[in-house]
């Protein structure tokens, strides 16, 4: 049999005529995955790294989201080798790796993702839904025809190194995660701060000098805009958990006395 794959992120951001926008995922729930899949955004974060979602759960959210045409990036908790195995081997296409710093790091994530001779993905396409348990014709020889890798700058060694990190053969494109990054400069919680923001812009310039697309996230409306103008080639502009956050909370204003909600605020 053939795989019926969907274009990778990698193909979409080449084609794109415009900033190809994203949500995220992160409450582990296939059901919300696919009201988010269904939503008409362009592509959905799927994460493996600060939410409670595991291998199974990953795999009812990539069939969930298969019915749309919404592209899945799947980010993994770290830069490791089995993980990313485990990862890819769930069918997950497009992989975001976290807290990538130095072209050395950006060569282990590119070796990770793919089979030998080109790196050391381990082979158990017998398996693994990716292969369609060796249902798909000669998977192994086609396999890095359908994933995507995407990188994340998120530390001010990044910053430094996003042009080199960029050229690494094999890296798709950088995505930049404010927090961290304000974490790292010593801003923790101030991810609009202009020292942050001239970061952020600092990494779009270099990755677009080595030929790659470069993301970033940004929640807030006005700093999302901005950073398209900036150049942002793919923004995620909100998430499935800070959605229901922030309606219910309205909700609960539009509601409840004040007086009500701030004695119900110690729990």
């Amino acid at each position: 049999m053939s795989l019926r794959v969907k274009p990778t992120l990698r193909d979409r951001l080449a084609e794109a005529d415009r900033p190809l926008a994203g949500i995220w995922t992160c409450s582990g729930s296939a059901l919300a995955a696919e009201i988010c899949a269904g939503s008409g955004m362009d592509w959905l974060l799927v994460d493996g790294e600060h939410s409670p979602i595991e291998l199974g759960e990953l795999v009812g959210i990539l069939q969930a989201a298969e019915a749309y045409p919404i592209t899945p990036l799947v980010r993994v908790a770290a830069n490791d080798l089995v993980r990313i195995k485990q990862v890819l081997d769930t069918g997950a296409q497009n992989i975001l790796v976290p807290m990538i710093s130095s072209v050395a790091e950006a060569k282990a994530a590119v070796d990770a993702v793919h089979y030998p001779p080109r790196g050391h993905r381990g082979v158990g396409s017998a398996l693994a839904r990716s292969a369609r348990w060796n249902r798909v014709d000669d998977y192994l020889h086609h396999a890095a025809e359908h994933v995507s890798l995407i990188v994340q700058a998120e530390t001010a060694a990044a910053v430094e190194h996003a042009a080199e990190i960029a050229a690494v053969d094999g890296i798709d494109g950088v995505f930049v995660g404010p927090s961290d990054l304000a974490a790292s400069m010593g801003l923790l919680g101030q991810q609009s701060h202009p020292d942050v923001v001239a970061a952020v812009h600092r990494v779009f310039e270099a990755v677009h000098r080595a030929g790659k697309p470069v993301g970033v996230n940004a929640f807030d409306p006005a700093v999302a805009d901005a950073y398209v103008q900036a150049g942002a080639d793919f923004i995620a502009v909100g998430a499935d958990v800070s959605l229901l956050a922030r309606a219910s909370e309205a909700l609960a204003a539009r509601f409840i006395p004040d007086s009500d909600r701030a004695a119900r605020a110690s729990y």
